[in-house]
């Protein structure tokens, strides 16, 4: 018997790939937690750049307490079981009037992980819109083989190598417009994509990435991922630790340790494996 979502959200989750809107945060936190976000930015140069963009859980301490949200939590094992371990956390974040785009991808692609299991929860921190650019699904894409991607590394494309989609008929993709507080759910394989921000406000969105247990990271030796609800009898991913307060040392170094190989995984067998992460967000993880 499913916790939260109902037999034909499950159902449609699988047939479509993606599943939106639910409920995510308040409208009340999303604005604290944009204020402690931005506030965070102000401190260190401005825009969340690079390294920061993404792990972050092991930085922020209200994101810490966010991937563990009970109600989050009950969502995500209605549909990969009580055993769940949080790989990582990205943020994906457009400035007003900005020509950032993400083109069309899969993010099995690059990502190393063998499971089928891994569903994003997709939460909007300001108003996901046509004009603000949100996210475009293809649906059932997640349901055929891998998409062939050519890495283009367009300027103002927001993916790491620009990995892009050459062939998609976007009359069959869905927009997935969403109000502050509110998610959307997608699965890993599913082909996805959001075009500029043309609206007078930024677009903010942290995506939390769960998985089970019984996941590997098959393109690297060692990975991470911080365990959140139940137990983990493999051992795949040493856990993360929680931070007890913002930029808890203990946690910032194993950031340190996280991001560099996730670094390291997004760029595997490419001509910019060897590319570190710069004050500048060159090898941003997307």
């Amino acid at each position: 018997m499913p916790k939260v979502l109902t037999k034909e959200a499950i159902e449609k989750l699988r047939r479509d790939g993606f599943h939106f809107p639910i409920h995510g945060i308040s409208e009340g936190e999303a604005a604290d937690y944009r204020r402690q976000l931005e506030a965070f930015e102000a401190a260190n140069g401005g825009t969340l750049e690079g390294a920061n963009r993404f792990k972050t859980h092991l930085l922020f301490k209200w994101l810490a307490d966010l991937i563990r949200a009970p109600h989050i939590l009950d969502t995500v094992e209605d549909l990969i079981g009580p055993d769940i371990l949080c790989w990582t956390t990205h943020w994906f974040i457009k400035e007003a009037q900005s020509p950032n785009y993400v083109s069309w991808h899969q993010d099995n692609n690059y990502w190393g992980l063998d499971t089928k299991d891994l569903v994003s929860v997709w939460i909007a921190l300001s108003p996901a819109t046509l004009q603000s650019g949100c996210m475009r699904m293809l649906p059932g894409s997640h349901l055929k083989p891998p998409m062939p991607h050519v890495d283009t590394r367009a300027e103002d494309n927001m993916l790491t190598r620009g990995q892009t989609i050459m062939d998609v008929d976007e009359s069959q993709a869905v927009d997935i417009e969403v109000k502050t507080g509110d998610a959307a759910l997608f699965a890993y394989e599913i082909a996805h994509a959001s075009p500029p921000n043309n609206s007078d406000d930024r677009r903010i969105a942290i995506v939390l990435r769960y998985i089970p247990p019984t996941a590997r990271q098959v393109l690297a030796d060692w990975d991470s991922a911080a365990l959140v609800r139940g137990e983990d009898k493999y051992g795949h991913f040493e856990h993360e630790p929680m931070p007890t307060r913002d930029l808890d040392p203990v946690a910032v170094a194993f950031h340190a340790k996280a991001e560099e190989q996730q670094r390291q995984i997004y760029y595997k067998d490419t001509e910019w494996e060897d590319t570190r992460v710069t004050e500048d967000g060159v090898a941003s993880p997307y």
